[in-house]
């Protein structure tokens, strides 16, 4: 009968014990005792001599550990902050691209180049000073005017509507809308003839009125030569079956005379 042979547990072999490691241990221990002990006295020899020196010490001490502990809490607070930050960036991106989506659509709808639709007044009269100068821009705007600006109110200087035209000359409009009774007088002429040339510096000077004009004014236009719009003249325009102010007086490169620099 064979018997078993039963395995032997390895016992751990036991460390030595290094009397020259243990002596080196205890000696740097007391080296370590000895210097913090003489530190720790020469402190308290300080603190005798130099109180001041001890609380400043102190002082900058804390101020250490308190800048420290608010730095890590600035950090911590931007790391916490970057969410919401990230958040924000990404929201403003999605509402520039709808916003983008949004005018190529209206500019698909509306394509560049084609004509505006001017609503026409029944009759001008019936628009208050306001919208009679908002009327005169729109005019101006659809015959291809450019940098149109309504311009009238105090101290507008004799300008109401301020328009560069197709072949880039200023035209510098004053609106005068009326009742039936009432015309335009040399005085108003007058008027807008001491500013729209000198002080606007007009290409083309135009005073359009929703009614009449006087033969005084009349006169004065022509000298001055201001374009003299009256109420028929400008259904007239509004309607497209009568030229723009400024197609009446031709440019200095035309080379032609006018037949009639005042009321047309």
């Amino acid at each position: 009968m064979t018997v078993p042979e039963r395995r032997v547990r390895g016992t751990h072999a036991r460390r030595r014990f290094d009397l020259r490691a243990t002596t080196v241990t205890f000696g740097l221990a007391a080296i370590v005792l000895i210097l913090v002990g003489w530190v720790v006295r020469m402190a308290f020899d300080v603190a005798e001599r130099r109180p001041a020196w001890v609380l400043v010490l102190v002082l900058g001490a804390a101020t250490a550990c308190l800048l420290r502990l608010r730095a890590r809490k600035r950090n911590s607070a931007a790391r916490a902050a970057l969410r919401p930050t990230d958040a924000l960036a990404v929201a403003t991106a999605t509402t520039l691209d709808e916003l983008e989506d949004g005018q190529a659509a209206r500019g698909a709808e509306h394509p560049r180049g084609e004509e505006t639709t001017l609503v026409v007044p029944t009759r001008y009269e019936e628009l208050s000073p306001d919208e009679f100068e908002e009327a005169i821009a729109g005019l101006c705007r659809r015959d291809g005017c450019t940098e149109v600006e309504v311009v009238g109110g105090a101290g507008d200087l004799g300008a109401d509507v301020l328009a560069v035209a197709p072949d880039g000359r200023l035209v510098v409009i004053q609106c005068k809308r009326y009742s039936d009774d009432n015309k335009v007088g040399s005085q108003d002429l007058q008027r807008f003839g001491g500013t729209c040339f000198t002080v606007h510096e007009a290409d083309v000077a135009v005073l359009v009125t929703s009614t009449d004009f006087t033969a005084p004014a009349v006169e004065y236009a022509e000298r001055s030569g201001i374009l003299c719009v009256d109420g028929e003249r400008l259904r007239d325009w509004c309607e497209g079956t009568g030229p723009a102010p400024w197609e009446l007086l031709p440019s200095e490169e035309d080379g032609t005379e006018p037949a009639d620099r005042a009321l047309w």
